[in-house]
């Protein structure tokens, strides 16, 4: 009896305790239901007002805040009436600001039309902009700009002025045709070679007076070597023997044809470049006009003289290029920037007129002169972890315009007798040749940056100070370089 007792007394407790433990498991899924999953992250609303669109060629989709229409996300075509059926959907959506990305020039169209609409527009770097892995649809791309710019993650991207932008299309205009000019000149010189003809290996210049006198009596039929000599200007230095046997050749006629095709395209081009440079000077009169309150000075630049006044000698006039405008645009830069920008050395015409068409007249856009030379992509991109600098390359991406007429200028100041030639070699010496391009056009830009926002006037460093300078500080640092190594020999001599 008294073990049958025992028996039913273990079996109630483990009964007693499987019954709590059912109840406890019962109060973990209650407790469970009462707190529900949280599968997002909640970030506040910068922009509550905020849409985003996908830009494409035929397509734009188009995002608004979730609960402004039944359809948030919704596809336009890309004509005109589209585009104004977009303006339309967003002012019934209440938007105020728009983020878009900067597709090519698909985006040149809608983003006038929202700036005149009133709306403030965001244009965004594709690169900044992509959406998490995984199915990528135009409507998906759309909802991921409008979520971003509504938490204030899309940053601007610069964006000129409209006498700059117009600007800007004629100088890359001009440069494609003198690109295209020179592919014509550049067919003459194989077809020349094809027919064993060597005069472009004798003068230095093919498109100069004596050049051009040459192609055009090769067109009109002319073939006898001696009957060229008296198209030769006094200037030429190679001999009339040199000049006899460099026109004897073998006169195909499919070669004159093309010679006779490309020389009829480069005048073409000509023609068309010269068109150009009067809509530029036009543009310029007007950028001059609204610096100076309508007053265009029409004489030569500050300084284009060399002259002796008080023992200092002024600033040289710069060789022009060839391919330069035929009017003085030194003196529309002086009065449009209030410095002359050529002071600073490297700096031709066409690189001047080239980065003011970039970046314009308010340099104010980028805080310091690093963020300046930042967005030319001439500074490091630095990348610390662990508190350590791991990498400090340039970004990979193409060189804007602006950055490739600094890269050029300072790639013309390798042979430079200057202080900023002698700052190139000794790059040149310490990282090599592409270092010191990258280096000394970030310098370069620096100076601009400073001279165009704060007018100060460019101080040309005197060669021989600037070397002395540069040997002190040498010195300076192998003494201490040396007392750093005296210093680690007594500890070693001492342990």
């Amino acid at each position: 009896m008294a073990l049958q007792a025992y028996g039913f007394y273990l079996k109630k407790k483990i009964m007693s305790k499987s019954t709590v433990k059912k109840e406890n498991e019962k109060k973990r899924v209650v407790t469970k239901k009462k707190q529900p999953k949280q599968d997002f992250v909640q970030m506040s609303v910068v922009h509550p007002n905020a849409a985003g669109i996908d830009i494409g060629d035929t397509i734009h989709a188009v995002a608004v805040p979730p609960g402004r229409d039944k359809e948030p996300v919704r596809k336009f075509g890309a004509f005109t009436c589209d585009l104004q059926a977009i303006v339309r959907w967003l002012k019934e959506c209440f938007i105020e600001t728009v983020a878009m990305e900067s597709t090519g020039v698909y985006w040149k169209p809608l983003h006038a039309l929202l700036i005149a609409e009133g709306f403030d527009v965001y244009l965004a770097n594709a690169t900044q902009t992509k959406n998490v892995s995984g199915r990528k649809t135009d409507m998906s791309d759309a909802a991921w700009i409008q979520l971003l710019h509504s938490c204030g993650l899309v940053k601007r991207s610069f964006l000129p002025d409209d006498h700059t932008e117009t600007l800007r299309t004629l100088v890359r205009q001009r440069k494609a045709l003198i690109q295209d000019s020179t592919r014509c000149i550049q067919r003459i010189q194989k077809n020349f070679e094809l027919m064993n003809l060597k005069i472009h290996t004798v003068i230095s210049d093919i498109t100069g007076k004596t050049g051009k006198a040459i192609i055009e009596a090769i067109i009109e039929g002319q073939r006898k070597a001696s009957n060229f000599l008296s198209l030769i200007d006094e200037r030429i230095q190679a001999s009339e023997e040199e000049i006899l046997k460099s026109l004897e050749g073998n006169w195909r006629t499919e070669c004159l044809f093309l010679v006779k095709q490309s020389y009829a395209q480069y005048k073409q081009l000509q023609a068309h470049i010269g068109d150009c440079e009067k809509e530029i000077e036009e543009i310029l009169q007007g950028m001059v006009a609204a610096a100076n309150e309508g007053v265009i000075e029409t004489g030569p630049a500050h300084g284009s003289a060399e002259k002796k006044v008080g023992g200092l000698n002024q600033k040289k006039k710069k060789r022009k290029n060839k391919n330069a405008p035929g009017y003085d645009v030194r003196n529309y830069l002086r009065q449009i920037h209030g410095v002359d920008v050529l002071d600073i050395f490297g700096i031709s015409e066409i690189t001047a007129l080239e980065i003011l068409s970039e970046t314009g007249t308010d340099l104010s856009r980028w805080e310091t002169c690093n963020h300046f030379s930042s967005w030319l992509n001439l500074s490091p991109n630095n990348k610390i972890t662990g508190g350590k600098l791991v990498s400090s390359k340039l970004m990979k991406k193409t060189p804007n315009a602006a950055a490739q007429a600094f890269r050029a200028a300072a790639n013309g100041l390798r042979r430079g007798n200057n202080w900023l030639g002698d700052y190139f070699r000794r790059m040149r010496a310490k990282g090599g040749h592409k270092f010191a391009i990258v280096a000394t056009a970030r310098k370069l830009s620096m100076i601009y940056y400073k001279m165009v926002r704060y007018k100060e006037a460019f101080i040309e460093i005197d060669m021989q100070e600037y070397k002395e300078k540069q040997r002190k500080s040498k010195i300076q640092y192998l003494e201490k370089r040396l007392a750093q190594l005296k210093k680690y020999e007594s500890q070693q001599a001492a342990a």
